[in-house]
């Protein structure tokens, strides 16, 4: 009888039954109980019901009659802060590129017959090549068996078995500690230490993590807190990586911009940081500090005295520095050299090595590895407070662990071969060589980008990226706005849709009222890239010449 009334309450609901369910009883449709209700119920509700919702008829009539039910999620009713979230580096364009190719899996006729990928720094995707130590490493601890092959060798054995034994049943399939794998940790510690040249080092500030986003959202959620003249503000560097701004938009804080010099090769200006500084006070309470060293996207290095102007800054106004540091082993330049923040606040003396709250961050997915699919990743926290770094723990144990696979491929670049061990002479080969690449190709885009009227490139020091400056003529810029978008938008899909080649436009990364850009990465091979440039080389000429504007930006 329940069960029947049951189905009498949600056939009523659903506008099957014509009576209210309090009319609905055996009494009322006169028949016996033990028979009519239950070929009743089974039968000819049950055919409604079928015939009501499992035809697309059904749902154009039910909306015909004002019976749909509403969303409960919709735009209008969607967290506001995920609506506020942007992210060029996988936006329209990219959007746009699939599409195309798309159409050209089908046949459709283009002026090209690729789309050349230059908006991402996904290294393997552009046909980088597997370091052979690491994949070997990763291949044993997730297929035991292999240990007992003698085509994998014994220095990757002996690794692939300590990770083993720091896991739960000895297999990577297990969960790890929320911090990570105890061996790893220490690996990544001893790795930091040799690094900074032997600047203390302790594993309990380790964090594995999945990649470095996952640690740069974790900090900043501990950070952000407050309303209105005391909401955290988060100073980021113009132009920056869009991961900051969108993490910024989806936990509801406050940007603060300060301008890269884009004169002075992308250096950090200390009179903006401090007139940012100043200016955000007004209306926010800023307490974050972001640094990527190298720059992403603009590709600099930071000198170590801009590093110890930086943190002196930090020091006086009592700001948590937060140090991206996935880049370090991308240096180009032979004028540069990479500093630690950490390093250089050991330096500055126990007042401040001591005193500023610093978490530097390191990935699998950049460097000469270009791991980006394991999310390997690590954060070191310097000078946490013991009660925040315990809601540190437990805000980690929320998403339970870093993937362990990405895990045991960090372990790889912290632990990598030693002279002497039979895998060095072909790691340092591979490795050498995946740098010596990349540096070529920063020369390369360097110099030719550089040679076409109204494009200026700076130096490419570090990193994977150029962005150079491009003249957009007024007219293309009046064009822009009345299409409702960005000017370096407009040039970047007209570049994708005449030549294929995917970039991200500078408007999506931040930059001066006025200027325009485009980021392109470096990592197509080095006949690819060449295609690329000559090919945005010819497209901006015709750009140029089709607005007008030609001998203008060649004076």
């Amino acid at each position: 009888m329940h069960r029947f009334q049951y189905l009498a309450n949600r056939y009523f609901a659903a506008g099957v039954l014509k009576w209210t369910p309090s009319q609905f009883t055996l009494k009322s449709l006169k028949v016996p109980c033990c028979v009519q209700a239950r070929h009743i119920t089974e039968g000819s509700i049950e055919k409604s019901r079928l015939q009501r919702f499992s035809t697309a008829e059904a749902t154009v009539n039910a909306r015909e009659n004002g019976k749909v039910r509403e969303k409960i999620l919709t735009m209008e009713t969607l967290n506001p802060h995920v609506k506020a979230v942007e992210y060029a580096v996988r936006g329209p364009i990219v959007i746009k590129a699939g599409k195309i190719e798309q159409e050209l899996q089908q046949g459709e006729k283009k002026p090209f017959t690729e789309v050349i990928r230059a908006n991402i720094g996904d290294a393997h995707a552009m046909g980088q090549q597997p370091i052979t130590f690491l994949r070997q490493v990763v291949a044993l601890c997730t297929c035991p068996e292999l240990l007992d092959s003698p085509a994998f060798p014994e220095d990757a054995k002996l690794r692939a078995r300590r990770i083993l034994q720091g896991c739960g049943g000895k297999s990577i399939g297990s969960y790890s500690a929320s911090q990570g794998v105890e061996c790893i940790r220490k690996d990544v510690a001893e790795y930091v230490a040799r690094r900074d040249q032997g600047v203390p080092t302790s594993w309990d500030n380790v964090f594995l993590t999945t990649g470095a986003s996952d640690g740069i959202m974790s900090i900043l959620k501990l950070l952000v807190s407050g309303a209105g003249p005391t909401r955290t503000g988060v100073m980021i560097p113009i132009p920056q990586y869009p991961l900051y701004s969108a993490a910024i938009a989806e936990l509801g804080a406050v940007q603060v911009n300060y301008y890269l010099d884009e004169s002075n090769c992308w250096a950090l200006d200390m009179v903006e940081l401090h007139k940012a500084y100043r200016a955000a006070k007004q209306y926010c309470n800023p307490r974050v500090l972001c640094i990527i060293n190298p720059g992403n996207p603009t590709g600099q290095v930071q000198s170590r005295k801009c590093i110890e102007d930086v943190l002196h800054f930090a020091y006086e106004e009592k700001l948590f520095v937060l140090s991206d540091e996935v880049y370090q082993d991308n240096i180009y330049s032979p004028d540069c050299q990479f500093h630690s923040f950490k390093k250089v606040l050991y330096e500055l003396g126990p007042e401040y090595f001591n005193g500023v709250e610093l978490v530097s961050f390191h990935s699998t997915s950049k460097g000469y590895t270009g791991e980006c699919g394991f999310r390997g990743g690590y954060m070191e926290a310097i000078n946490l407070d013991p009660d925040v770094q315990a809601q540190l723990v437990k805000l980690l144990s929320v998403r339970l662990c870093p993937p362990v696979s990405g895990q045991a491929a960090m372990d790889v670049i912290a632990n990598p071969p030693q002279s002497g061990e039979p895998s060095y002479p072909q790691f340092l080969k591979e490795k050498t060589a995946v740098l010596s690449s990349l540096a070529e190709k920063a020369r390369l885009t360097e110099q030719i980008l550089n040679t076409v009227p109204g494009i200026k490139c700076n130096p490419v020091q570090g990193a994977m990226y150029a962005f150079p400056r491009i003249f957009i003529p007024p007219r293309a810029v009046e064009e822009a706005k009345a299409l409702g978008m960005a000017p370096d938008m407009l040039y970047c899909l007209q570049l994708l849709e005449e030549t294929g080649i995917c970039v991200v436009p500078g408007s999506g990364f931040g930059q001066r009222e006025g200027t325009y850009h485009f980021r392109m990465t470096i990592l197509p091979s080095t006949e690819k890239l060449k295609l690329l440039l000559e090919k945005v080389q010819s497209f901006h000429i015709k750009f140029l010449e089709h607005y007008g504007a030609l001998e203008e930006a060649s004076v």
